[in-house]
């Protein structure tokens, strides 16, 4: 119980600040006080519409908002959103344009488990649709997740993307962002001694972890300083009585937000300041950039309690991935055994989450892989974000990945499937 009051004590205090912005906002937006000529009133009314709009945001699922695309006959085709494997943890989902013919290139992106939802990849998706069919890894929010459903740990994630990677075949280019990229390696090597005819084409894996020890960054640091007793004790709640998880243990979306913002304190205070001005100011607008990053930003979900610990201790404590020792159900996975799928690695200049040189650690873990199907890429000046749904991705990244995926793909024309 004791777990279970800071989980609820978590999400009263913010409601609180919610309540305490709208209150702000209505207050000082009577018309009453349009008869005082203080510009006091108009600073208070903005900060309680940041700051009521801010709380609000950290509970609300974002939603898609990809409603069309552009084809090649210069019309907008209606794109609508289908779940094609459902499981309670986590949805593969499909981007369908509707009245367009079936794109060759088919991409499964892999989106991190690490705070945010799948939305985040949103600009990615958007991106690549015009070109290619797309599927996503859609997580599920774990204080939404019965207990009842049990555990979720690394290994139940990697079996997850086995599954998925199965279910679309063997024609498929996947892209695994961030946090998922040791795991979708894992997987692939996986069904490469399992069931090498369901490997997918190519893999492409942009800023990800495969050796934390490989470049220092603040997340490696706090993972060799904290001990998975103080992990446990300080970071875990039990999910409170107001959503359907009740009692699941997990590390709390709004801890983790948190430490997002405290890693950047200075820059998120400035961009927070200015926007109040600009409320004031009558210069902001329902979408402007402000709004964008941070509606999305904001909005952060639970993962369960054995998927964040599990996270911390085998991928950069112990390394496993690293290493090559990793397991599913006891059985090794031999990343070795890949040996004919083209892998491509992505990384940013002054990425300063997944730093240059650790997700390119997974080219040397390869041994089974001939170098003409290895490939890696540093962007310049790009951080993390950048490198998967900024400018840096759009105008460089975007093109490289498309060129190698289409320089690996199978030419057989197998990979076309007629979609009702």
């Amino acid at each position: 119980m004791r777990y279970m009051f800071t989980y609820d004590l978590y999400e009263t205090i913010r409601n609180t600040n919610q309540w305490l912005g709208a209150s702000a906002q209505a207050i000082a937006s009577y018309p009453a006080v349009g008869l005082i000529p203080n510009p006091a009133f108009q600073m208070m009314a903005a900060w309680g519409e940041v700051t009521e709009r801010t709380f609000a945001r950290m509970v609300a699922k974002p939603d898609w908002n990809i409603n069309t695309v552009v084809g090649e006959d210069g019309r907008d085709h209606v794109v609508s959103i289908r779940t094609e494997v459902k499981r309670p943890f986590g949805d593969l989902i499909r981007f369908r344009a509707s009245g367009r013919p079936e794109r060759k290139r088919r991409i499964m992106l892999v989106a991190p488990m690490s705070g945010h939802y799948a939305t985040l990849l949103r600009s990615t998706v958007a991106s690549l649709l015009p070109d290619a069919e797309v599927w996503i890894t859609d997580w599920h929010n774990a204080r939404d997740i019965p207990v009842s459903e049990g555990k979720f740990d690394i290994e139940d994630y990697t079996q997850y993307l086995i599954d998925f990677m199965r279910h679309l075949g063997p024609d498929t280019h996947v892209i695994a962002v961030c946090q998922p990229a040791p795991l979708a390696l894992a997987a692939t090597a996986r069904l490469a001694e399992l069931d090498p005819g369901a490997q997918p084409t190519t893999l492409t894996l942009i800023g990800g972890p495969i050796d934390p020890d490989a470049a220092a960054t603040d997340v490696t640091d706090f993972g060799r300083r904290v001990t998975m007793g103080q992990l446990e004790h300080l970071a875990l709640q039990r999910v409170g009585f107001k959503y359907p998880g009740v009692g699941r243990r997990v590390y709390p979306g709004l801890a983790q937000l948190t430490s997002f913002v405290s890693m950047n304190s200075e820059l998120h205070s400035k961009a927070f300041s200015d926007q109040i001005l600009r409320v004031a100011k009558g210069e902001a607008s329902d979408h402007d950039r402000h709004n964008r990053f941070y509606d999305e930003y904001l909005a952060v979900m639970d993962m369960t309690a054995e998927f964040y610990l599990s996270t911390v201790e085998r991928i950069f404590k112990q390394r496993e991935i690293a290493r090559n020792v990793f397991r599913i159900d006891g059985e090794p996975v031999d990343i070795g055994k890949i040996t004919d799928v083209a892998v491509k690695i992505v990384e940013g200049e002054k990425d300063d989450i997944s730093a240059p040189g650790q997700c390119l650690a997974a080219l040397d873990l390869l041994t089974g892989l001939p170098d003409s199907k290895k490939a890696a890429h540093l962007e310049p000046g790009a951080g993390h974000y950048g490198i998967f749904a900024g400018k840096s991705w759009r105008d460089n990244i975007r093109p490289l990945v498309l060129e190698f995926i289409d320089a690996n793909a199978r030419t057989n024309g197998s990979h076309i499937r007629a979609v009702p």
